[in-house]
């Protein structure tokens, strides 16, 4: 039985109830693997490479893994808080040494590792314009981890920075808990974003396009008709109408990335 252990932070982490409707890719990820396919989170809320790994959630994982397992690990959002003594690394420094670390205990297992950068803030100036690199230099940190390792690397940080710009600020604004912040993913952005992974791993080719649904799968025998798209393609993506904002400005989470 096929299995993905994800490793990271509240834009990963399975959440529940009291969380909602903040949703993370480890749930949106789910839509588009076969049946037989086991996703385990131990992603946790406000957590860097650094208080993941001081606090024993690696060796938990070490504890887990089997051969053929594969290991995805997303970090970034809080390696960056340089205030933070417990959490922040170097991009440079600390956190490849932290990444190569995950990289390390999936090939003692015989684990497929994967690295993805980290997602993009939704941020925009007051004329509607994307603004990007709000992870600074942290996602070039984990490709270039990749690349010396010689492991898989899904860039999430360009790929939704590019989505974001080619929605804008309207359109966008469904994917995140906004208003209450443009870090955290509601279960649309989570959808949508972990339609990026399964593609990302799609180009990958085996053994990860073994773990992926059709995304033309049905689940009633008698339709046949093609599956919908969950996520417009940049490549054909079209004007969309103005779309009206439907989030309770009243809720409160005090939960961190």
């Amino acid at each position: 039985m096929p299995r993905i252990i994800y490793a990271g932070d509240s834009t990963v982490t399975f959440n529940k109830i009291a969380t909602y409707p903040q949703m993370g890719l480890s749930q949106g990820l789910l839509l588009y693997l076969k049946d037989d396919v086991v996703v385990r989170s131990f992603a946790i809320n406000g957590r860097s490479t650094r208080s993941f790994i001081d606090q024993g959630r690696l060796d938990r994982i070490d504890d887990y893994l089997e051969e053929g397992d594969f290991l995805f690990v997303q970090f970034g959002h809080n390696d960056e808080k340089k205030s933070d003594v417990l959490r922040y690394t170097e991009a440079g420094t600390t956190f490849k040494d932290n990444l190569r670390k995950f990289v390390e205990t999936a090939r003692k297992h015989r684990a497929y590792p994967v690295l993805l950068t980290p997602i993009a803030r939704r941020l925009f100036d007051t004329d509607g314009a994307f603004l990007p690199g709000s992870h600074s230099d942290y996602p070039m940190a984990v490709r270039e981890v990749a690349e010396e390792e010689g492991v898989p690397c899904i860039d999430m940080t360009s790929l939704t920075e590019a989505y974001l710009a080619s929605i804008g600020d309207i359109a966008s604004r469904p994917l995140y808990v906004y208003p209450k912040d443009n870090t955290h993913l509601v279960l649309h952005g989570a959808v949508v974003y972990a339609g990026f992974i399964a593609d990302g791993l799609r180009m990958l080719g085996r053994p990860y396009t073994d773990l992926l649904v059709s995304r033309n799968a049905a689940t009633v025998d008698d339709n046949d008709e093609e599956a919908a798209e969950p996520f417009i393609c940049l490549g054909r993506s079209r004007k969309l109408k103005e779309i009206n904002d439907n989030i309770d400005a009243s809720f409160k989470d005090e939960t961190e990335v």
